[in-house]
């Protein structure tokens, strides 16, 4: 399995991937990632100095995917974006290393980093807890994403 940035050709994929993820965990709702109009669109989302998606790959299939965008309304603050994973890669380190590349990239444009998730998404919490992110009381700044219940963030 190789991790590289997203190419236009992966859009579909990646679009794909979300959708089925947010099924997996009852998020298939307005108010998170399910709505955004931009699902079809990370390639072009993510060209910029302090943007950047990346992809893992197998054999020409997408298996997860994460991205590093500035949040909005808050200064030097990142947010970590789009983290998903089909359940066949769960488990195998691939999210450990795919956070390490965001991170890494994250450190050289921002000061913290910042997440929004969902309370039933407990492995996912788990992860982030594990890796340095601490919870929060309530969203950091106010987002699209408002059906999120759960809210992390990183000194980087």
């Amino acid at each position: 399995m190789i991790i590289r940035e997203i190419e236009e050709k992966d859009n579909e994929q990646v679009e794909a991937l979300i959708r089925n993820c947010l099924i997996e965990f009852g998020a298939n709702k307005p108010g998170c990632a399910w709505a955004d109009p931009n699902l079809g669109r990370f390639y072009q989302l993510y060209q910029g100095e302090k943007v950047k998606y990346w992809v893992a790959e197998e054999k020409g299939k997408i298996l997860a995917g994460c991205g590093i965008g500035p949040l909005e309304k808050a200064e030097n603050v990142c947010e970590l974006q789009k983290m998903y994973s089909y359940s066949e890669v769960r488990g195998t380190g691939i999210a450990k290393k795919m956070l390490e590349i965001a991170l890494e990239f994250a450190k050289k444009h921002y000061e913290k980093c910042y997440l929004e998730t969902f309370s039933n998404m407990t492995a996912a919490n788990k992860f982030y807890k594990k890796h340095g992110f601490t919870q929060l009381e309530k969203a950091l700044v106010e987002t699209e994403h408002y059906a999120c219940d759960v809210w992390y963030e990183k000194k980087l």
